[in-house]
């Protein structure tokens, strides 16, 4: 049961986001920045992801006619800029997710300076400012909420306290939550980067899988939102993304879904608002003002 739910455009029964993290090889650059440069293996399966699976996720997304969310550290952005086009010809939107995958916990002192490096980098490559903000291993913090109110963000895509878009206000203004969790995410199943202190066990595609499908199925009956979030380099491969296909056919042709851009799920929670027809679960910010146990 959702206590508040959301009414879908169209009577919809759920609304659906299939985002990529396109993270490309950042993730060595940041974790092993003296000799990253020269470990060829966890570069190149960076680099699958931009060259290889973003090609092939965009070419499912115009055959099922489908508009997306993408995140792309600033750095990407520069480093893969074919694929970076490719996502904006077609429509998608693609959302902050920090300068080269900084944890904005353990950068917190200099978390201003990467956070608007990857904003000018938006602006110089899409031409406009990022309406979305997904934090690199979710670690946000009060120095990244204070940076998205500054900075007009309409939505933050890194917490977990619902199933379903919620309002999160602090210093006076506020954005919608658009909420990820670990059971959509596919790190857990198919991660296996020993370089970046990652050794999950591997699972088989349709195991790895399984497990989002089954959370659909709750998040349908309960008439709420479902959102993955995937990896380029991960869920992109081929087996993988054969089911993904398959999920997406069966889905659209089975069930009553909206598959929708995060920028485009916050413009209809204002209009549901705006009409009085809805008005969203609100938290407030900070949680607490300093160490629970001293």
């Amino acid at each position: 049961m959702i206590r508040n739910p959301i009414p879908w455009p169209e009577g919809a029964r759920c609304a659906v986001a299939i985002t990529f993290d396109m993270d490309a090889d950042s993730l060595i650059h940041i974790a092993r920045p003296a000799d990253a440069h020269d470990r060829l293996n966890p570069v190149s399966v960076g680099r699958y992801g931009p060259t290889v699976a973003i090609p092939r996720i965009l070419e499912t997304y115009r055959r099922f006619g489908l508009k997306q969310s993408f995140f792309v550290p600033g750095w990407c952005m520069e480093q893969y800029p074919k694929a970076v086009s490719a996502i904006l010809k077609d429509g998608h939107e693609i959302g902050h997710h920090g300068y080269l995958h900084e944890d904005p916990v353990e950068t917190a002192e200099s978390q201003r300076e990467w956070f608007e490096k990857a904003l000018e980098v938006h602006r110089r490559v899409t031409g406009r400012k990022p309406r979305g903000y997904r934090a690199p291993v979710y670690n946000i913090n009060q120095t990244v909420v204070d940076l998205l109110v500054e900075h007009g963000f309409r939505y933050d895509s890194s917490m977990m306290a619902d199933d379903i878009p919620y309002l999160v206000k602090s210093g006076g203004e506020e954005f919608y939550e658009m909420p990820v969790h670990w059971g959509t995410d596919d790190w857990p199943p198919f991660a296996h980067y020993a370089e970046i202190g990652y050794l999950m066990p591997v699972k088989s595609p349709s195991q790895g899988l399984a497990a989002f499908w089954e959370e659909f199925d709750a998040t349908y009956e309960a008439g709420g939102f479902f959102m993955l979030i995937l990896h380029p380099f991960l869920t992109g491969r081929l087996a993988r993304w054969r089911l993904v296909e398959r999920w997406i056919e069966r889905t659209m042709a089975e069930k009553n879904v909206w598959f929708a851009k995060l920028e485009d799920i916050a413009d209809h929670l204002d209009d549901l608002r705006a009409s009085g027809k809805w008005e969203p679960r609100a938290e407030s910010l900070p949680y607490y003002t300093g160490p629970v146990l001293e």
